[in-house]
């Protein structure tokens, strides 16, 4: 006779904690491995491929909830847009990095985030936040962020590279290019 026992189950679709985890693993490694001086795209496929359509998004800084893939994804743009045109064209070294934190809900995950910004001026700033995330089977369905704070202050247009010369936006601008 033999007996086989394992923690998770071998099809983890029947066990929301496993199949929210697992989710949870591939969306942050997504994120973490992005890279936003190459193309804000990339985050906005992975939005489309691990959020629902109804997905519902709140903020303890903010008031109410945001619903729906197309809203979500219309403030996802103007966060991103900006941020990789600081990355490719101003100079500013952008890295993301995560903390899984433990969680026993089924279904639910939380993970801490750490946003660098490190101006061509060598000027920094950090954004920090804790994510809650609430799963049904492979998609992320909720999301609330909490526990932001700031360290250094925000980024200006001095610790930026624009008034480069070898910059084609500033050529441009100075009727170079």
């Amino acid at each position: 006779m033999s007996i086989q026992s394992s923690f998770f189950p071998a099809d983890h679709d029947d066990d929301p904690y496993a199949s929210s985890h697992e989710g949870e693993r591939g969306l942050n490694r997504a994120i973490v491995t992005a890279e936003i001086s190459r193309s804000f795209e990339e985050y906005l496929d992975i939005f489309d491929r691990f959020y629902a359509e109804d997905i519902e998004v709140s903020s303890a800084t903010s008031t109410g909830q945001i619903r729906g893939k197309a809203r979500v994804s219309s403030l996802l743009y103007d966060f991103l847009a900006p941020l990789h045109l600081m990355a490719e064209i101003g100079g500013v070294s952008i890295s993301i990095r995560q903390t899984a934190m433990p969680g026993d809900a089924a279904g639910e995950t939380h993970s801490a985030w750490t946003l660098d910004l490190v101006g061509a001026s060598g000027r920094s700033c950090t954004i920090s936040w804790r994510t809650l995330r609430r799963w049904k089977g492979s998609l992320v369905v909720y999301e609330h962020h909490y526990d932001e704070q700031q360290s250094g202050g925000p980024l200006t247009e001095d610790d930026l590279r624009f008034g480069d010369a070898q910059n084609p936006i500033s050529q441009h601008a100075r009727g170079l290019a």
